[in-house]
Formats: structure tokens, C-alpha cells, sequence
């Protein structure tokens, strides 16, 4: 083989590596987006599609939602690098911050979660106050839900009711909608979920206000929020930010994914507006 020859045979296998070389770092960006599981998995899947379209669009790169089992696989999937932004309850970013060891960033939440309430529902007529709820059969939602167990068991507490010895039997639905299936069929007196759900479901005529009441609504709290992980790109950081702030209800398109969100605009938020959560947590003895 001549020296040209050689020559040229290299150059095409050096042209070769780089050619697939570059093809292998073009792989295309994936956002991936989970939540807390705290309605059905389908319900979830159809209130981030349209959302997922529109940060498409905006960010230049493909989003895809995968749910998880579970909250703890939530935390665990922003904390271990397999989810990039997590739709997260208060409590549920206060473990994910503590667990990180302060390597989340709450990004954005609703207006609505400056001030985010639960609602305490039974269908027994003699129970009219959280006082008479002592002997009685109670569920809260998922132990690690802000509004559906953290808040509602520290306003029990704060009114001298222990849930785990004040109260005939206490159990877990896993998730909101569940709770109210719980109260509504008899499976126990009373339960605790968020106001969102509860006026959601009413709304929908999904539950019978007249069969199933609320007796009490707690003080507001702060919530829900959309969280990342600290080492995300600032670039993409700043871009997603201004993706959800943008949103606006008086776009058709945008009210369609605030609607579904049940949202009136997201605002910026930061992890000093849940430390009443986290002392919450502490008190509860609820934060390992």
C-alpha cells in the first residue's frame, strides 16, 4: 500500500470517529418531569400534557412526564438524578431539601399557594367540629402529604387532639380523591384533604356536597410548588422560570394550562417560605 494510500485510509477512519463521536453527543435534551402522586396517575397525566407542549415549545427540547408509585420516589428521583423538576407538596420539598442537603431549588408555585388551606369533610352529623372528632374512625391522604397529613395533623395537635391516641383508628388513603372515596362510602367518620381537590371534585359532581360536608377549614399555609435540582444549567434555570411566570389567563392557550393546573399565575417562590413546614415537620416528628 502506497503512502497516499495510507494516508487516505486514515483520514476516513479519523473522519468515521468524529462522525459518530458527534453523533453520540447530539443526543437530544430531555426535560423529565414527575410529580406526587396525590390524585390518580391518569388525572396527573392529563393535567401536565398541555403544560408539557408548552414548555416543549418554549424551552426547544423534548419533556416527558413519567409518574412515580410513590412521594418518597419523587424526592428520591430529583435527589438521584433521574428527574430534572418535580411538581412537589410542601413537605415533600422540605424532605427533598433536607435529604439533598440543600441541593433543590423551589422555582415557581401558584398564587393560590401563598395561602394553600385543607379541608376536614365527614358525612356524620355529629361531628361539627374537630373537638368531636375524638373516638371517631379518621384517614388523612399520603403520610408524606403536606396538606393532606402534615398541616391537618398540626392544626389536630394545636387543638389538643392526638390523632394517634384521641381517635378510634387512623388510616391513609395515598391520595386525595381516595380520601374522599373513604369518607363518602362509609369506610370511615371523617378525613383531610386539600381545598383544591375538594372544590375540584364538587365542581365535577364527582362527590355529593350534601351527603359529604366540610366542618372545618384550616388557617392558609404556604404549599405546593415546582422544584428543581440545584445543579440544573442556570441558562435553562432562568428559561423554565420564565416559562411558567409567563403564563397568562387572558391567552386562551394559557388559561386552558392554568385552568387544568388550577391556577390563576405562578409566581417565583423560595425555600426560606417553608420553613413553618419544616418546623412543622420537626414538631410532628415527621422529618427523619
Amino acid at each position: 500500500m502506497t503512502s497516499k494510500n495510507i494516508r487516505s485510509l486514515f483520514a476516513t477512519v479519523f473522519a468515521s470517529i468524529a462522525l459518530l463521536s458527534a453523533s453520540l453527543s447530539v443526543a437530544e435534551p430531555v426535560l423529565r418531569v414527575s410529580a406526587i402522586p396525590d390524585e390518580s396517575p391518569t388525572e396527573l397525566q392529563r393535567k401536565f400534557k398541555p403544560m408539557g407542549e408548552y414548555l416543549e415549545k418554549k424551552l426547544g427540547m423534548k419533556v416527558e412526564f413519567t409518574p412515580v408509585t410513590d412521594y418518597a420516589a419523587s424526592v428520591e428521583g430529583l435527589i438521584n438524578n433521574k428527574l430534572d423538576l418535580v411538581w412537589f407538596g410542601g413537605f415533600t420539598f422540605v424532605q427533598a431539601k433536607v435529604r439533598s442537603n440543600n441541593k433543590v431549588i423551589p422555582l415557581v408555585q401558584r398564587e393560590e399557594d401563598e395561602k394553600f388551606k385543607s379541608v376536614f369533610i365527614t358525612t356524620r352529623n355529629d361531628i361539627k367540629t374537630l373537638q368531636d372528632l375524638k373516638g371517631k374512625t379518621f384517614t388523612f391522604g399520603s403520610e408524606s402529604s403536606t396538606s393532606g397529613h402534615l398541616m391537618p395533623r398540626s392544626f389536630l395537635l394545636a387543638a389538643n387532639i392526638n390523632p394517634d391516641t384521641d381517635m378510634k383508628r387512623i388510616a391513609f388513603s395515598g391520595a386525595h380523591d381516595a380520601t374522599v372515596a373513604a369518607v363518602a362510602g362509609g369506610k370511615v367518620d371523617a378525613g383531610a384533604l386539600n381545598i383544591s381537590v375538594w372544590e375540584k371534585l364538587v365542581s365535577q359532581g364527582k362527590v355529593d356536597a350534601n351527603a359529604v360536608r366540610v366542618f372545618y377549614t384550616t388557617p392558609g399555609y404556604y404549599d405546593y410548588n415546582w422544584t428543581v435540582r440545584a445543579d440544573m444549567d442556570p441558562a435553562l434555570r432562568k428559561k423554565l422560570m420564565n416559562a411558567f411566570l409567563a403564563l397568562d389567563k387572558n391567552n386562551a392557550g394559557d388559561k386552558e394550562i392554568l385552568d387544568l393546573q388550577r391556577a390563576s399565575r405562578f409566581i417565583p417562590t423560595k425555600a426560606e417560605n417553608y420553613g413553618a413546614i419544616e418546623s412543622a415537620a420537626r414538631n410532628a416528628g415527621l422529618l427523619k
